[in-house]
């Protein structure tokens, strides 16, 4: 996919992040041709894709580039590569330890995971800049406190699992690693 790359810089101009990136999809292309394995995958540009799809629907070759943006961020977390405190990477590994414990999403306990990330007086200017948005969900019942002490669970959690450890196996052979 990347050698059909033509270098013509829409997926950088259609990305709403772009500004932000350190490198483009078009420049970690051009790095990757260079051979610049280390300097990719240490970036943080693949992580600051969000699925938007601008640079897909409008790259004239047609290039799958959200998938190779996800594609490489995974290949980096396997190979152990992502950088230290990248946000994307924490929240992704924080929703998904959430989700599949219970089977679902606690909303309450990933929102206070993610501001209690960086010590507990850090966590507490975040809530308390952010309590009027907290009060206001709480007063429309949107926000539940007692989810901390037993959030909501899928009635299924051992399907659930069965499932995954599954998905997990097939996976695993899919890679090689299995008999």
């Amino acid at each position: 996919w990347v050698k059909m790359c033509m270098q013509c810089g829409v997926c950088a101009g259609s990305c709403p992040f772009g500004p932000h990136w350190e490198h483009s999809p078009q420049k970690i292309f051009m790095m990757i041709r260079a051979g610049k394995r280390e300097a990719v995958l240490t970036s943080d540009s693949m992580w600051m894709c969000t699925s938007c799809y601008n640079c897909v629907v409008r790259c004239p070759r047609q290039l799958p580039i959200t998938q190779i943006m996800h594609g490489l961020a995974t290949y980096a977390h396997r190979l152990g590569l992502v950088p230290k405190d990248q946000p994307t990477h924490f929240f992704s590994q924080l929703f998904w330890k959430n989700c599949t414990k219970t089977g679902r999403v606690n909303e309450l306990k990933l929102t206070l995971a993610l501001y209690f990330k960086d010590g507990l007086i850090e966590g507490i200017k975040k809530a308390w800049t952010l309590r009027n948005i907290g009060l206001g969900m709480l007063l429309a019942k949107r926000l539940n406190p007692f989810e901390l002490l037993k959030g909501h669970e899928c009635q299924d959690k051992a399907g659930i699992q069965k499932m995954l450890k599954k998905a997990y196996e097939i996976e695993h052979k899919r890679r090689g690693f299995g008999t």
